[in-house]
């Protein structure tokens, strides 16, 4: 699957369960480890874990395994890696305690336009 088709695939994912604040980065001339960066809020420790299970969940229909999954335990903050996309799923307090954007140094023109 090419990377644009992918990105739709985890955006439609977490625009089924309302997924809030979607920004998508581009990290690609940041990092190697990843082309994108999906960063999202949830309202709840359980609405965190949803979006992140309903990613998983379409991108395995797809046929793609991602790289791994982690803090599903607590809710505040789950990270699915899915090689060239990172898709970072917190609570808004979470989010804004670690500013994931300003981390990485992405600003506007940083951003990839959402079509």
């Amino acid at each position: 699957m090419k990377l644009d088709e992918l990105k739709a695939l985890v955006l439609d994912a977490l625009d089924a369960l309302k997924g809030n604040d979607i920004e998508v980065l581009n990290v690609a001339q940041l990092t190697d480890m990843a082309d994108i960066m999906i960063v999202v809020s949830g309202t709840s420790s359980r609405h965190v874990k949803a979006l992140a299970n309903n990613v998983v969940t379409e991108v395995k229909a797809q046929g793609i395994l991602p790289v791994g999954v982690e803090g599903e335990e607590e809710g505040a903050w789950v990270l699915v890696d899915l090689g060239d996309i990172l898709i970072h799923i917190m609570l808004p307090e979470t989010r804004d305690f670690y500013a994931i954007e300003k981390l990485w140094g992405v600003d506007a023109e940083s951003k990839m336009n959402e079509e």
